[in-house]
């Protein structure tokens, strides 16, 4: 080879060469792992994983390209958030997302190395899943659902719609911290507004029916139903239980209302899927989720179902209708 052609060679190889590595690193494949609170046919969960997806595509991260994300619908089965916590974290993903409390406390159970994103808990310091707000200080960072002190909110929303009511049965998941928490915080507003309280546990379909049943039995009774995963596969029991024995409901979210419930008031939840993925794609690129403060949500909504309101023969006040974003007809 003659000296011209080597080095031609040469330089043309040292060019290509940083050129091939860039492009091997621009191509590598993040992995993901969804723990989702939902079942994988609930409309409302598709919605919240659709919203997380279009987050992290407004971000450049495209599933099949620059993205793979194992997805496991655990549907508010404890057993079910432990066996698939598991077989993510097998798997060896760069960061998980999860999606209710019961599901961070699985994930953690299952990994203290792997960074976790919580799309929205409830009380997460109280929880163990972080040593502080500001200061999150080991690998889980995340977004907060709401506050306790929501619940005298949802009992203020009863009275007001509903002024006659004096009995209220609180539907919460007892195996959860979220579900005592919750109910704690609405047991110590109650004595004020004139109310008294009944636990109702949410486990199984029967339970529910049991104990709703047995509550509607006296007059002047209306429902809160605080915010478990288990409550809102249960959805529409709920939402029937309380058009059949004519109890005033009070939500925390959207979708009882669109399923025929009387009013909901609480977070917009894919609005903090949206903001999750943010989260992640800062820990994909380096940021640490022990520097990444846990928020709050930032946007919160009412809607009332009038159709639902006819049906139960109350007027809902003016003042009520001006501030709700939804109004269902």
């Amino acid at each position: 080879m003659r000296r011209r052609e080597f080095i031609t060679l040469f330089t043309g190889t040292a060019v290509i060469w940083p050129i091939a590595t860039w492009a091997q690193k621009r191509e590598r494949v993040a992995r993901i792992g969804v723990l989702m609170s939902t079942l994988a046919d609930d409309p409302e969960g598709q919605a919240r994983f659709t919203a997380f997806l279009q987050g992290l595509h407004e971000l450049g991260w495209t599933e099949g390209q620059n993205l793979h994300i194992d997805v496991r619908w655990a549907g508010g089965d404890v057993a079910l958030d432990r066996k698939f916590a598991t077989e993510l974290v097998s798997l060896t993903p760069d960061i998980i997302l999860a999606t209710a409390s019961q599901t961070v406390a699985a994930l953690q159970a299952a990994t203290r190395t792997v960074p976790i994103v919580f799309a929205h808990a409830v009380d997460p310091v109280g929880a163990g899943f972080v040593d502080s707000l500001a200061r999150p200080g080991g690998k889980a960072t995340g977004f907060v659902l709401f506050e306790y002190s929501i619940g005298a909110k949802w009992l203020e929303l009863l009275k007001e719609i509903a002024p006659n009511v004096t009995r209220v049965a609180v539907i919460r998941d007892p195996a959860i911290a979220a579900g005592i928490g919750q109910f704690g915080a609405i047991q110590s507003v109650a004595p004020s507004l004139g109310v008294e309280l009944t636990a109702v546990n949410v486990s199984d379909p029967g339970e529910i029916e049991r104990a709703i049943s047995a509550f509607a039995g006296a007059p002047n009774g209306g429902l809160v139903v605080t915010a478990s995963p288990l409550a809102l596969v249960h959805r529409n029991l709920i939402v029937a239980l309380a058009a059949r024995h004519k109890l005033c409901a009070v939500y925390i979210a959207r979708p009882y209302v669109t399923a025929g419930g009387l009013i909901f008031y609480g977070p917009d939840i894919p609005h903090l899927y949206r903001r999750a993925a943010g989260y992640i794609d800062r820990i994909l690129k380096g940021e640490k989720p022990a520097d990444l403060p846990v928020q709050a949500p930032t946007k919160f909504e009412m809607a009332i179902n009038l159709k639902t309101a006819k049906a139960l023969g109350i007027t809902v006040p003016p003042t009520l209708l001006a501030s709700a974003d939804e109004v269902i007809e």
